[in-house]
């Protein structure tokens, strides 16, 4: 279908602001925009109870997680991970209205990774912030929910990356147990060539030149972005991996490596649940009262963590 009119609407509007393009911009200056986006997403709903936690990375140096509570008893724990390409982005801003709303809308509670961004803190960083916070995320698991709550892991475009990762480094490191997990438009390939990735309809607010510039900071050596650590698809297998719900958006250069993750995991036994939102372009997740795709998006990943978290339960 065709892309959605309040994002053609969206994207006009910020074709008339004056500056650089993000590819041709300064990670600092690309980090501007999260405030003004923030602003018009407003503030987030209230949740039972909310606190942030200090972090120590592999390699000393430290970040936040926030833990987001639902009011009531909590039904499963959450860890999510961002998007922003491993360079923009951050707990304080939209994502924390889009983990508020995850949390009451699974009854869960919601561990917010901050993990530091590249290029300051280029890959592994992302990643080994990620696990750090995955441990320490099990080793309260007592105090975030009931005993025996499913553990999740969840995260969209660069977030939904480290989530694949996480999930593939507990099953290789004997835990912790990863009981599901929800990719939102992941990347999962360092194939820039895709055709979903050179189709002129996918040049939007995420283009071929801006995932470039994503890459170019994260993992500036193109031959290590073959690691499955940095493409996840590229994995030696993908059998023992929790079973996901991968949504997609229709116009997003990452479409096809998302298309293939989700087969790629299918084909190794992991049941593995695939949608597309139709007329939706790459970054609606976090375009909280901004883009009407935001709302049908967390209704669908609400839902499919609800159902899991019900069966699991019978």
């Amino acid at each position: 279908m065709p892309l959605e009119p309040v994002t053609q609407a969206f994207l006009a509007e910020l074709a008339k602001a004056e500056g650089p393009a993000m590819h041709e911009s300064t990670p600092a200056v690309a980090r501007l925009h999260g405030p003004i986006l923030s602003g018009l997403s407003g503030r987030g709903p209230e949740v039972g109870a909310v606190r942030d936690v200090k972090i120590e990375g592999r390699d000393g140096g430290r970040f936040r997680t926030r833990v987001l509570r639902p009011a009531g008893t909590p039904q499963a724990v959450i860890v999510y991970f961002h998007g922003g390409g491993w360079v923009v982005g951050d707990i304080d801003l939209q994502y924390d209205h889009v983990g508020r709303r995850l949390a009451n809308t699974t009854q869960s509670t919601v561990v917010m990774v901050n993990y530091r961004k590249a290029p300051e803190h280029p890959f592994p960083t992302a990643i080994e912030d990620s696990w750090a916070g995955l441990a320490w995320t099990a080793e309260h698991a007592a105090e975030l929910a009931p005993e025996g709550a499913p553990l999740i892991v969840a995260g969209d475009s660069a977030g939904g990356n480290i989530a694949a990762v996480m999930t593939r480094w507990a099953r290789d490191r004997g835990g912790p147990a990863i009981d599901y997990q929800a990719l939102i438009y992941p990347v999962t390939d360092c194939d820039l060539d895709r055709p979903s990735y050179v189709a002129p309809q996918n040049q939007l607010l995420l283009a071929r030149d801006t995932m470039i510039w994503f890459w170019g900071h994260y993992l500036p050596d193109e031959r290590a972005r073959t690691h499955p650590d940095a493409s996840p698809l590229r994995a030696d297998s993908l059998a023992g991996l929790p079973p996901a719900f991968v949504h997609l958006a229709e116009y997003d250069p990452l479409h096809d490596e998302g298309v293939a993750y989700a087969h790629a995991l299918r084909d190794a036994g992991v049941p593995v649940a695939l949608e597309e939102a139709a007329g939706q372009m790459h970054a609606f997740f976090q375009m909280v009262g901004i883009l009407p795709g935001f709302e049908d998006g967390l209704r669908l990943v609400a839902e499919h963590i609800n159902k899991f978290v019900a069966e699991r339960a019978v």
